[in-house]
Protein backbone atom coordinates (compact mmCIF):
# COMPACT_ATOMS: atom_id res chain seq x y z
CA UNK A 1 0.00 0.00 0.00
CA UNK A 2 1.38 3.41 -0.94
CA UNK A 3 1.82 5.63 2.14
CA UNK A 4 -0.33 8.74 2.20
CA UNK A 5 -1.10 11.58 4.56
CA UNK A 6 -4.80 11.26 3.78
CA UNK A 7 -6.95 9.26 6.22
CA UNK A 8 -8.48 6.01 4.99
CA UNK A 9 -12.25 5.95 5.39
CA UNK A 10 -13.70 2.64 6.54
CA UNK A 11 -17.15 1.53 7.68
CA UNK A 12 -18.00 -1.00 10.37
CA UNK A 13 -21.45 -2.56 10.92
CA UNK A 14 -23.00 -2.06 14.35
CA UNK A 15 -26.00 -3.40 16.25
CA UNK A 16 -28.20 -0.70 17.76
CA UNK A 17 -31.58 -0.76 19.45
CA UNK A 18 -34.42 1.44 18.28
CA UNK A 19 -37.74 2.11 19.97
CA UNK A 20 -41.32 2.03 18.80
CA UNK A 21 -44.66 2.51 20.51
CA UNK A 22 -47.72 0.39 19.85
CA UNK A 23 -51.44 0.98 20.29
CA UNK A 24 -52.92 -2.52 20.01
CA UNK A 25 -56.11 -2.94 18.03
CA UNK A 26 -59.33 -2.57 19.99
CA UNK A 27 -60.59 -5.79 18.40
CA UNK A 28 -58.87 -8.65 16.63
CA UNK A 29 -55.71 -7.29 15.01
CA UNK A 30 -56.18 -7.42 11.25
CA UNK A 31 -54.42 -4.33 9.90
CA UNK A 32 -51.41 -2.20 10.79
CA UNK A 33 -50.82 1.54 10.51
CA UNK A 34 -47.10 2.13 11.01
CA UNK A 35 -45.81 5.69 11.21
CA UNK A 36 -42.50 7.51 10.86
CA UNK A 37 -42.07 10.90 12.52
CA UNK A 38 -40.53 14.09 11.20
CA UNK A 39 -37.25 15.82 12.01
CA UNK A 40 -36.75 16.61 15.72
CA UNK A 41 -39.79 14.59 16.78
CA UNK A 42 -40.12 11.32 18.70
CA UNK A 43 -42.20 8.16 18.49
CA UNK A 44 -44.34 9.50 21.32
CA UNK A 45 -45.06 12.77 19.54
CA UNK A 46 -46.03 11.11 16.28
CA UNK A 47 -48.10 8.45 17.99
CA UNK A 48 -50.38 11.26 19.17
CA UNK A 49 -50.83 12.31 15.53
CA UNK A 50 -51.47 8.76 14.36
CA UNK A 51 -53.97 8.17 17.16
CA UNK A 52 -56.15 10.97 15.74
CA UNK A 53 -56.73 9.02 12.54
CA UNK A 54 -60.28 7.59 12.40
CA UNK A 55 -60.02 3.83 12.09
CA UNK A 56 -61.83 0.58 12.72
CA UNK A 57 -61.35 -1.59 15.78
CA UNK A 58 -59.03 -3.96 13.95
CA UNK A 59 -56.26 -1.44 13.30
CA UNK A 60 -53.01 -1.68 15.26
CA UNK A 61 -51.05 1.59 15.31
CA UNK A 62 -47.28 1.74 15.75
CA UNK A 63 -44.95 4.75 15.79
CA UNK A 64 -41.30 4.01 14.98
CA UNK A 65 -38.54 6.32 16.19
CA UNK A 66 -35.47 7.18 14.15
CA UNK A 67 -32.21 5.61 15.31
CA UNK A 68 -30.40 8.94 15.60
CA UNK A 69 -31.21 10.62 18.91
CA UNK A 70 -29.95 13.96 20.18
CA UNK A 71 -30.75 16.77 22.63
CA UNK A 72 -32.78 19.65 21.20
CA UNK A 73 -31.43 23.03 22.25
CA UNK A 74 -31.15 24.15 25.83
CA UNK A 75 -34.27 22.26 26.87
CA UNK A 76 -32.30 18.99 26.64
CA UNK A 77 -35.42 17.36 25.23
CA UNK A 78 -34.54 14.10 23.49
CA UNK A 79 -35.62 14.05 19.84
CA UNK A 80 -34.62 12.01 16.81
CA UNK A 81 -34.12 12.06 13.06
CA UNK A 82 -33.73 9.41 10.39
CA UNK A 83 -30.53 10.24 8.51
CA UNK A 84 -28.26 12.85 6.98
CA UNK A 85 -26.54 12.84 3.61
CA UNK A 86 -23.33 11.44 5.14
CA UNK A 87 -23.00 7.71 4.31
CA UNK A 88 -26.49 7.94 2.92
CA UNK A 89 -26.53 4.52 1.25
CA UNK A 90 -25.56 2.77 4.48
CA UNK A 91 -28.19 4.70 6.42
CA UNK A 92 -30.92 3.69 3.99
CA UNK A 93 -29.95 0.02 4.25
CA UNK A 94 -29.81 0.20 8.06
CA UNK A 95 -33.16 1.97 8.34
CA UNK A 96 -34.99 -0.44 6.03
CA UNK A 97 -33.57 -3.41 7.96
CA UNK A 98 -34.67 -1.72 11.20
CA UNK A 99 -38.25 -1.35 9.97
CA UNK A 100 -38.24 -4.96 8.79
CA UNK A 101 -37.24 -6.02 12.30
CA UNK A 102 -40.00 -3.91 13.86
CA UNK A 103 -42.54 -5.61 11.58
CA UNK A 104 -41.12 -9.02 12.46
CA UNK A 105 -41.54 -8.29 16.16
CA UNK A 106 -45.07 -6.97 15.69
CA UNK A 107 -45.98 -10.16 13.85
CA UNK A 108 -44.55 -12.32 16.62
CA UNK A 109 -46.56 -10.41 19.22
CA UNK A 110 -49.83 -9.77 17.39
CA UNK A 111 -49.91 -12.19 14.47
CA UNK A 112 -49.63 -11.46 10.74
CA UNK A 113 -51.67 -8.56 9.35
CA UNK A 114 -53.97 -8.59 6.39
CA UNK A 115 -52.53 -5.29 5.23
CA UNK A 116 -49.94 -2.70 6.25
CA UNK A 117 -50.12 1.05 5.67
CA UNK A 118 -46.86 2.96 6.15
CA UNK A 119 -47.38 6.63 7.00
CA UNK A 120 -44.76 9.35 7.17
CA UNK A 121 -44.69 13.01 8.07
CA UNK A 122 -42.01 15.39 6.70
CA UNK A 123 -38.63 13.59 6.92
CA UNK A 124 -40.49 10.41 7.82
CA UNK A 125 -42.19 10.35 4.41
CA UNK A 126 -39.00 9.03 2.79
CA UNK A 127 -39.00 6.19 5.32
CA UNK A 128 -42.62 5.35 4.53
CA UNK A 129 -41.79 5.11 0.83
CA UNK A 130 -38.65 3.05 1.50
CA UNK A 131 -40.46 0.65 3.82
CA UNK A 132 -43.21 0.24 1.24
CA UNK A 133 -40.91 -0.44 -1.72
CA UNK A 134 -37.68 -1.79 -0.25
CA UNK A 135 -38.87 -3.59 2.86
CA UNK A 136 -39.65 -7.30 3.16
CA UNK A 137 -43.24 -6.84 4.29
CA UNK A 138 -45.93 -6.24 1.69
CA UNK A 139 -47.42 -2.78 1.81
CA UNK A 140 -50.98 -1.90 0.85
CA UNK A 141 -50.53 1.88 0.88
CA UNK A 142 -48.16 4.72 1.69
CA UNK A 143 -49.20 8.01 3.29
CA UNK A 144 -46.89 10.90 2.32
CA UNK A 145 -47.74 13.91 4.48
CA UNK A 146 -45.66 17.01 3.72
CA UNK A 147 -42.71 15.12 2.28
CA UNK A 148 -41.45 13.99 -1.10
CA UNK A 149 -40.44 10.79 -2.86
CA UNK A 150 -36.78 10.01 -1.96
CA UNK A 151 -34.45 10.34 -4.95
CA UNK A 152 -33.15 6.77 -4.96
CA UNK A 153 -36.66 5.47 -5.62
CA UNK A 154 -37.12 7.67 -8.69
CA UNK A 155 -35.03 5.20 -10.70
CA UNK A 156 -37.16 2.19 -9.72
CA UNK A 157 -39.37 1.26 -12.64
CA UNK A 158 -39.89 -2.50 -12.75
CA UNK A 159 -41.56 -2.83 -9.40
CA UNK A 160 -45.16 -2.64 -8.28
CA UNK A 161 -45.79 0.42 -6.13
CA UNK A 162 -48.42 0.46 -3.40
CA UNK A 163 -51.20 3.02 -3.61
CA UNK A 164 -50.16 6.45 -2.35
CA UNK A 165 -51.94 9.27 -0.55
CA UNK A 166 -49.85 12.44 -0.91
CA UNK A 167 -50.92 15.56 0.99
CA UNK A 168 -49.53 18.95 1.90
CA UNK A 169 -50.66 22.24 3.40
CA UNK A 170 -51.59 25.26 1.32
CA UNK A 171 -49.06 27.29 3.33
CA UNK A 172 -46.30 24.69 3.52
CA UNK A 173 -43.11 26.52 2.53
CA UNK A 174 -41.01 23.34 2.38
CA UNK A 175 -43.17 20.74 0.64
CA UNK A 176 -44.94 23.19 -1.61
CA UNK A 177 -47.83 22.51 -3.96
CA UNK A 178 -45.31 22.61 -6.84
CA UNK A 179 -43.23 19.85 -5.24
CA UNK A 180 -46.39 17.84 -4.66
CA UNK A 181 -47.28 18.17 -8.34
CA UNK A 182 -43.80 16.98 -9.33
CA UNK A 183 -44.23 13.86 -7.19
CA UNK A 184 -47.69 13.22 -8.58
CA UNK A 185 -46.33 13.39 -12.14
CA UNK A 186 -43.58 10.93 -11.22
CA UNK A 187 -45.94 8.50 -9.52
CA UNK A 188 -48.45 8.61 -12.34
CA UNK A 189 -45.66 7.89 -14.82
CA UNK A 190 -45.08 4.70 -12.80
CA UNK A 191 -48.80 3.91 -13.02
CA UNK A 192 -49.20 4.27 -9.25
CA UNK A 193 -52.69 4.49 -7.78
CA UNK A 194 -52.14 7.93 -6.26
CA UNK A 195 -54.51 10.51 -4.89
CA UNK A 196 -53.65 13.87 -3.38
CA UNK A 197 -55.04 16.62 -1.19
CA UNK A 198 -54.00 20.18 -0.34
CA UNK A 199 -55.36 21.13 3.05
CA UNK A 200 -55.64 24.51 4.69
CA UNK A 201 -52.55 24.87 6.85
CA UNK A 202 -48.79 24.64 6.86
CA UNK A 203 -46.16 22.00 7.47
CA UNK A 204 -48.20 19.92 9.90
CA UNK A 205 -50.18 16.75 10.48
CA UNK A 206 -53.51 18.51 10.64
CA UNK A 207 -57.00 17.22 11.43
CA UNK A 208 -57.68 17.26 7.68
CA UNK A 209 -54.70 15.00 7.12
CA UNK A 210 -55.92 12.64 9.82
CA UNK A 211 -59.36 12.46 8.20
CA UNK A 212 -57.87 11.82 4.76
CA UNK A 213 -55.75 9.00 6.18
CA UNK A 214 -58.84 7.59 7.87
CA UNK A 215 -60.58 7.45 4.51
CA UNK A 216 -57.61 5.57 3.06
CA UNK A 217 -57.69 3.05 5.92
CA UNK A 218 -61.38 2.42 5.25
CA UNK A 219 -60.55 1.67 1.60
CA UNK A 220 -57.73 -0.70 2.56
CA UNK A 221 -59.90 -2.45 5.13
CA UNK A 222 -62.69 -2.92 2.61
CA UNK A 223 -60.31 -4.26 -0.04
CA UNK A 224 -58.76 -6.79 2.34
CA UNK A 225 -61.87 -8.25 3.85
CA UNK A 226 -62.42 -6.00 6.83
Amino acid sequence: MIPTDEPHLRHAPATVHGRYLVLPARGDTRHWLIGFHGQAQTAEIFLESLARVPRGAGWLVASVQGLNRYYAGRTQQIVAHWMTRQDREYAITDNVAYVDTVCDQLELEFGPPRAIVFAGFSQGVAMAYRAGLLGRHQCAAVVAACGDVPPELVEIENRAWPRVLAVTGSGDEWYTRARLEQDLALLRSRRVDVRSQVFTGGHEWSDEVARAVGGLLTEVESATGG
